[in-house]
C-alpha cells in the first residue's frame, strides 16, 4: 500500500478554528483521537540494517485496539522532487493485545513512546482523506500514559494523508494539493520534517472563521 502525506503545525489558540474549517469542508462528525504509540526497533540478532516499526493502540475506543504499522521508503525521482506532498509506501494490519510481548520475544527493543491526542476528520473528497490533529504526549515512566506531558505546550500537529497506488498517486496528489490550498490562511502543509512553522496570517483567518462560524460546506 501507499499514501500521501503532508504535515504542519498550528498554534492552540487556532485549532478551534481549524476544526470549524475542517467541518464545513468535510461534512463529517470529528472522531476523538487518543492514540499510545511506542517505536521499536529491532536488535542485532534480527539482522544489520535496523528496522523499525510502529505499534498503536487506540485508547480512544471502549476496548483499546492494536495496530502494527511500518513506513516504508517514500518515492524517489524527478518526479517526487518536484511535488510538496510526500509519497510513500506502508504497510498496516490489525494486531491481538499481546502484540508488544511478541516483538520484544523476537528481538525487538522499546526506542520511545508517545501519547497523541486530539481529533480527526475522515472524509472522501477526491481521495479517502484523513486529517488529524493531534497534541504530542511523552511518558515520566514506562507505559504511564495518564501522566503524559505535552511536549511542545501551544502546538499542534496537524497530518492529512490519502491511500494511493502506484497507478493513481498523481490524482491523489493532485487532491490533497487542492485541499490543502482551502487550509492555507491558517497553516502550511509540507512534506514531513519540512516544517516552514506558524503561518504569519492565522490569526486573521481564525478570527474570521470564528465569527462567520463556517457551517457553509465548501
Amino acid at each position: 500500500m501507499m499514501e500521501c502525506v503532508v504535515q504542519g503545525i498550528i498554534e492552540t489558540q487556532h485549532v478551534e478554528a481549524l476544526e470549524v474549517l475542517l467541518q464545513g469542508l468535510s461534512g463529517v462528525p470529528k472522531e476523538r483521537v487518543r492514540v499510545h504509540e511506542l517505536c521499536l526497533k529491532s536488535g542485532p540478532n534480527l539482522g544489520v540494517v535496523p528496522s523499525e516499526v510502529r505499534l498503536l493502540c487506540d485508547l480512544a475506543q471502549p476496548t483499546p485496539s492494536w495496530t502494527i504499522r511500518h513506513v516504508g521508503g517514500s518515492m524517489r525521482g524527478a518526479g517526487a522532487e518536484q511535488i510538496s506532498i510526500l509519497v510513500r509506501t506502508i504497510v498496516e494490519s490489525k494486531a491481538s493485545n499481546n502484540v508488544l510481548r511478541y516483538f520484544y520475544t523476537i528481538g525487538y527493543k522499546l526506542d520511545h513512546e508517545l501519547l497523541k491526542v486530539g481529533f480527526a476528520f475522515r472524509f472522501q473528497r477526491g481521495a479517502q482523506f484523513t486529517v488529524t490533529v493531534t497534541s504530542t504526549n511523552k511518558m515520566p515512566k514506562l507505559h504511564a500514559t495518564d501522566e503524559a506531558v505535552q511536549v511542545t505546550p501551544g502546538i499542534q500537529l496537524v497530518e492529512i494523508t490519502a491511500p494511493c497506488t502506484a497507478n493513481n498517486y498523481n490524482d491523489v496528489v493532485s487532491a490533497v494539493t487542492s485541499f490543502c490550498e482551502y487550509l492555507a490562511p491558517l497553516l502550511h502543509l509540507s512534506k514531513p520534517g519540512n516544517s516552514t512553522g506558524i503561518v504569519p496570517t492565522a490569526g486573521a483567518a481564525a478570527a474570521s472563521l470564528m465569527s462567520s462560524g463556517g457551517a457553509k460546506t465548501l
